[in-house]
């Protein structure tokens, strides 16, 4: 007996309008998914508004009570009811969706919550008796008195009650206030003139204040340096590289930090395009690329970067939560960023992240807390002609005791043509070597520990890099070119970077149909599998819209060809080799990190050393 198929009915279907309730809880499925979005729809609207202070309270997440005060423009009591219609909007006049200078522009985010909570506004304009309105589930009560004294008070209580499905998507009252926390914080970094204050009022009473950042002042950059070095921590403005460049109309600013400050995963990546905060894929493979030949593929960088342009430039009506946007033309964007953090990064020189030394400090402390010593009285610190006088009179024991290190300094380094000292250089002068691997170095405040064989092997892979740059990569011709099958698709997006795949020593021709020929591969990788290779290149591409896999490749080569041929662990140095290694790291780009990210030498400053002997 044949079995009825159950999605075929012998009714006919019915076409019906949906009322506005139940398209406004369909919109908010879309604008609304969880309590941080639509704490971010009401914290856009009050920077929409002009406001200069925004206070956040939450309770349980989110879930139970979300109410968003500011001191903006207001909105009009005649104006309330309209505002919470669906499509209804001050942003724009509709008449031009490309040219959006506002966070909302859509006119879907208050009734939205309406449909779905509990939602109470209270506004007030300049020369006009404040008013509210509420609207329950998509239920809209009439417009009232109310007390207030400037700007508007959105709150939103029982969020998602009129659709019960939807709470059991939702996740710990700790985690949504974390989503929270988390796009507060990137909506404080857009906007540094605008104080944000978040509290979690759950349980009632005045709650717990989660997080604070006062308005900055100053210029741009000084602004935007103070209210990162709040929101995302001091250690990253101080090791965070100013970013200020041009091109075609765009501009990118902001702050990139050095390699060595790099993170296990891609959490401390701030985008932000005409001031709105971005989650793009094109940005972010571009600032991956940036770092490319600084980092290993398990660190990340930091960084804090923003877009400005022509709204006519970037389309940001791409997603209901308009967390992603559409550059005009991506590849200036993409090159912009690429190029501003890599010459940022080169300008850096040699220079290395101040946590490599806290760490350091912070392994030579006890690990068990003492009680506190008692006060020790000594003599000030001597003069440094003092210094000098008792170094050299000490200088014959410390030759006795040669046998104890690996390698020391005898004869001070030769004094350079200039009248500075060895000392006043950046890595200083060389003063012995530790384990045959370790130059110890003296700076005018300080020390410096250098991992000879990481630096050296980071000199000469930048020598290597230079190198190809100058003279290309060689191509090696195949015999017989391989063919390899694809989809037109597949073809057609392979064809589209050949040209860049062939700068790198790989060449492709179309071969009819999906099919295209290999002609040359890249010399330095000897005899490989063009196949794979090409099936590799096309996954990147799909997955990240740009692939570096034939210039990873080769530079990887490249690294190990610098690992073999540079100064070897165990290996005792001579005074002159310390200090020629120490003046070319200051005078090479990146020699402050090895080929994988991590630190080739330790900053020690003098004060920090006397501190933990307790001499401070």
């Amino acid at each position: 007996m044949a079995q009825t198929n159950p999605n075929i009915s012998d009714a006919r279907p019915v076409i019906r309008q949906l009322d506005d309730a139940a398209i406004n809880r369909i919109a908010a499925g879309e604008v609304v998914e969880r309590p941080a979005s639509a704490v971010k729809e009401l914290v856009e609207n009050a920077i929409d508004a002009g406001a200069s202070r925004i206070a956040i309270d939450i309770a349980d997440g989110g879930k139970t009570l979300i109410r968003v005060t500011d001191d903006g423009c207001g909105i009009a009591a005649e104006d309330l009811p309209l505002a919470l219609s669906r499509h209804a909007t001050s942003k724009i006049d509709g008449s031009d969706l490309l040219n959006i200078h506002t966070f909302g522009f859509r006119g879907e985010a208050l009734p939205s919550l309406g449909a779905v909570g509990r939602l109470t506004i209270i506004s007030r304009v300049p020369g006009a008796d404040a008013a509210q309105i509420q609207v329950s589930g998509g239920k809209v009560d009439a417009v009232r008195p109310a007390a207030l004294r400037a700007g508007t008070v959105v709150e939103l209580r029982d969020l998602f009650f009129a659709t019960p499905a939807r709470l059991k998507f939702m996740r710990t009252d700790r985690a949504e206030a974390q989503a929270i926390f988390d796009t507060v914080k990137r909506l404080a970094m857009a906007e540094p003139a605008v104080t944000f204050t978040l509290r979690d009022v759950s349980g009632g009473g005045e709650g717990r204040v989660s997080f604070r950042a006062d308005r900055e002042n100053g210029d741009l950059f000084d602004a935007l340096h103070a209210r990162l070095a709040r929101v995302i921590g001091r250690e990253f403005a101080e090791n965070a590289l100013r970013i200020d460049a041009t091109r075609d109309g765009i501009r990118l600013y902001g702050y990139a930090a050095l390699p060595t400050y790099s993170r296990g995963a891609a959490v401390a990546q701030y985008l932000f395009v005409n001031g709105r905060p971005v989650r793009d894929k094109m940005l972010t493979g571009a600032l991956r690329a940036a770092y490319f030949d600084f980092l290993s593929r398990d660190r990340h960088p930091a960084a804090a970067l923003f877009i400005d342009c022509d709204p006519t430039l970037v389309d940001v009506n791409v997603h209901p939560a308009k967390s992603e946007v559409r550059f005009r033309d991506p590849g200036v964007a993409r090159g912009l960023i690429v190029s501003s953090l890599r010459h940022a990064l080169a300008e850096a020189g040699h220079r290395a992240s101040s946590t490599v030394a806290h760490a350091t400090l912070g392994a030579m402390r006890p690990e068990t807390a003492q009680p506190s010593p008692a006060r020790v009285y000594q003599m000030d610190r001597p003069s440094p002609a003092a210094r000098q006088a008792a170094y050299q009179a000490q200088a014959p024991g410390f030759a006795e005791m040669s046998r104890d290190y690996s390698g020391h300094v005898v004869e001070p380094a030769p004094e350079p043509e200039s009248e500075a000292s060895p000392e006043d250089l950046p890595l200083g002068a060389a003063r012995g070597q530790v384990h045959e691997n370790y130059i110890i170095a003296q700076t005018a405040d300080g020390m410096v520990i250098v991992d000879q064989h990481a630096a050296h092997e980071r000199l000469v892979y930048e020598k290597l890099k230079t190198q190809m740059g100058e003279n290309g990569v060689a191509a090696q011709a195949l015999l017989i070119p391989e063919i390899v099958e694809l989809s037109e698709g597949d073809c057609a997006r392979l064809m589209a970077v050949a040209e860049d795949l062939s700068r790198l020593g790989l060449t492709l021709e179309p071969f009819g149909g999906g099919a295209i020929a290999v002609r040359e591969t890249p010399a330095i990788l000897g005899e490989v599998d063009a196949r794979a290779m090409i099936l590799d290149i096309l996954d990147e591409l799909a997955d990240q819209g740009e692939s570096q896999m034939v210039q990873a490749r080769i530079e990887a080569i490249l690294s190990r060809v610098a690992c073999h041929g540079s100064i070897r662990s165990g290996r005792r140095m001579r005074a002159e080799e310390m200090n020629a290694l120490l003046r070319e790291m200051e005078a090479t780009p990146h020699s402050g990190q090895c080929n994988h990210g991590r630190p080739t030498y330790v900053e020690l400053k003098l004060a920090d050393i006397e501190r933990l002997f307790g001499r401070s």
